[in-house]
């Protein structure tokens, strides 16, 4: 193959990378909806803008890196869940993917509940008004602290997570004279498809009791004794980013084999069982994950179906979105800083952030995609791998892309489904400031979470 006739364009030899594009796309300056926010579009002008607001406006005013949040995306997603899944069940958003007080606000004003794992998750809750009682904890490893402090509070549910945490929660429920509503996570050797660090309901990892040895059925017991917990359901979660309902099909028939058997010895039929989160978003165009009717109908049948073969009343489902609902709604703008051409490569195209806003590449060999938003371009595509600003060679924020082969320094890009686990993630590696959160509506902007400044850094520095 000759230079010219490489589908990555003239600066490109003929030795194509591993895990390259089989072609550019038609068309470089189009955004694929499925890919982002339901409000960005891109203007005669060429520029792309989010909720009515230009990225130069918004790079102006608020600086790069940004993350930029699509606040009515958000809302229509919140609501899109809520409304698939009705009055009889439960929709948890899960904090983890992306936490602030003016999300807690938006949950709440969109009907749904929140799901906290950590005491700075929770105090974030509480501080923005969400109601203790649609609040539910969640970790394996909760501190003494932090379950006292949800108990107090009055939290709607504690997802006990080992043996030693259902005698603790108990203990202090009884102390502060209270009767804690609990959940028990069990682990129920479903190997969900997805990458190693996120698939969580094989055995062998630190999540929940396992189902095989009846280790389960076991804590069950336990719980059932103790006078300081009321145990309303079962809680399961087989991992992140899944596309296939095969799997929450496999452990709905093991969660519902266990309820069978709680029945059987105890007389109980527990009231509730947690599917938890995990559905997958697009973050390339190549992904096609399942809108939320979707999602709702495939597992209340799931569940359904199971009970009336095991002869039991359908409890009550909770699912626990979070990337889901908040992924798509952002991206992280950046400007370009140096643009490097390695003949027979590929094109690397440094950004003024990274890894310390986006760690999610290096961990897990994400994929992202990117595009040239500050203004529309004819030229012909490079094949780039967009990296960021940290002395680290792992520094990749989308491993391979193509963008136009007129990119220079100074023009702005940006990375779309950003809005799930890259702030949450953010550190300040190499003394980098983690950028701001700014929400983007109705042809406005505001900051949400601020940027770092370097007195922040300095502050906690006390030498």
């Amino acid at each position: 193959m000759s230079r010219s006739a490489h589908p990555a364009g003239p600066r490109h030899a003929d030795v194509l990378p591993e895990g390259h594009y089989s072609a550019p796309p038609a068309d470089l300056n189009a955004l694929d909806p499925k890919v982002w926010a339901q409000t960005v579009s891109r203007g005669d002008d060429g520029v792309v803008t989010v909720g009515g607001v230009d990225v130069k406006a918004l790079a102006e005013e608020h600086g790069t890196p940004a993350y930029i949040l699509d606040e009515a995306d958000f809302r229509a997603r919140a609501r899109a869940w809520r409304t698939a899944f009705g009055d009889d069940a439960d929709v948890f958003y899960a904090g983890k993917a992306f936490l602030s007080r003016a999300v807690v606000r938006w949950l709440h004003e969109e009907g749904l509940n929140l799901d906290v794992c950590s005491g700075g998750e929770l105090a974030t809750a509480l501080s923005a008004g969400m109601p203790a009682d649609r609040i539910a904890f969640h970790g394996n490893n909760k501190s003494t602290g932090e379950i006292t402090r949800a108990i107090e509070n009055g939290v709607g549910r504690i997802v006990l997570d080992s043996f030693q945490e259902i005698v603790r929660v108990a203990h202090i429920a009884q102390s502060l004279g209270k009767r804690q509503r609990v959940q028990i996570r069990i682990t129920v050797g479903v190997e969900a498809h997805t990458h190693e660090f996120i698939a969580t309901a094989h055995e062998d990892q630190k999540f929940g009791i396992p189902l095989a040895g009846g280790q389960a059925a076991e804590a069950v017991r336990r719980a059932l004794q103790l006078d300081g917990l009321e145990f309303i359901g079962i809680h399961s979660h087989i991992g992140s980013q899944i596309f296939d309902m095969s799997g929450f099909e496999v452990a709905a028939h093991r969660v519902v084999g266990l309820l069978k058997d709680l029945r059987d010895e105890h007389g109980v039929e527990l009231p509730e069982i947690d599917l938890g989160g995990g559905l997958g978003i697009a973050y390339t165009s190549d992904d096609d994950p399942r809108e939320p009717h979707e999602i709702a109908k495939a597992l209340t049948e799931i569940v359904t179906r199971e009970c009336e073969a095991a002869r039991l009343r359908t409890p009550r489902i909770s699912v626990e979105p979070g990337r889901a609902i908040v992924g798509p709604t952002a991206f992280t703008l950046y400007e370009v800083g140096t643009v490097k051409p390695l003949d027979g490569l590929r094109t690397y195209v440094s950004v003024d952030g990274g890894m310390s806003d986006n760690i999610r590449t290096a961990l897990y060999d994400a994929e992202y995609s990117v595009a040239l938003v500050s203004r529309a371009s004819d030229a012909e595509p490079m094949l780039a791998r967009v990296v960021g600003k940290h002395c680290e060679s792992g520094d990749i924020v989308v491993k391979d892309a193509f963008l136009p082969g007129d990119l220079a320094p100074g023009d702005l890009i940006a990375v779309p489904a950003t809005g799930a686990y890259c702030r949450s993630m953010a550190s300040n590696y190499n003394h980098v400031l983690r950028p701001p959160v700014v929400a983007v509506r109705e042809g406005a902007s505001r900051v949400i979470v601020r940027r770092e400044t370097e007195e922040d850094l300095l502050r906690l520095d006390v030498g």
